[in-house]
């Protein structure tokens, strides 16, 4: 699994999903709320499966080392 999900939009799953958990938990929202375990769980492990399907990527690219030639 690699990762794609990094930076801020990492943060804002992670946010949402508690929120949406929360609102789930105490009753001010129906039981879709119960998807904030999705949205958390893709924050929390820095993986999105519908990325994966449309080619997106918010993480960061690491640089690649490349070999000294002389």
């Amino acid at each position: 699994m690699k990762k794609n999900v990094g930076g801020i939009d990492r943060v804002l799953r992670i946010v949402a999903g508690l929120a949406l958990i929360t609102l789930a938990a105490t009753g001010l929202i129906g039981p879709w709320g119960w998807l904030g375990v999705i949205v958390l769980a893709t924050g929390v492990f820095s993986f999105c499966g519908a990325y994966t399907l449309i080619g997106m990527n918010t993480c960061p690219m690491k640089e690649e080392a490349t070999p000294d030639t002389l």
